[in-house]
């Protein structure tokens, strides 16, 4: 069984930065793809940013790219998402997502686990 546990959410004002951290616990970490996913009031879960199974290829939704920065650290079984000069519209709780595939992959419905979710208050 792959548990999932986010950190490190929290309130920022635009223009601040916030890092994301996600424990997963289970065997083969190396082997799953992971994803951060966020859902504001009112919207549909969207897509943000995944990494493959050894962290050599990511891709990110265009809404954060040049902001926001997947990374995993596979010895600590922990994959983290650095966002940079946060918007009032980043608001959302972020979730993040495993899946049992090598390869990175951005559509939801893929995804085999998933975390509690974490909260991410951006003022303006």
């Amino acid at each position: 069984q792959v548990q999932l546990v986010e950190s490190g959410g929290g309130l920022v004002q635009a223009g601040g930065s916030l890092r994301l951290s996600c424990a997963v616990s289970g065997r083969a970490f190396s082997s799953y793809a992971l994803g951060w996913f966020r859902q504001a009031p009112g919207k549909e879960r969207e897509f943000v940013a995944t990494i493959s199974g050894s962290g050599a290829n990511t891709y990110s939704a265009d809404s954060v790219k040049g902001r926001f920065t997947i990374s995993r650290d596979n010895a600590k079984n922990t994959v983290y998402l650095q966002m940079d000069s946060l918007k009032p519209e980043d608001t959302a709780v972020y979730y993040c997502a495993a899946a049992r595939t090598y390869h990175v992959i951005a559509y939801a419905g893929a995804y085999d686990y998933w975390g509690q979710g974490t909260q991410v208050t951006v003022s303006s």
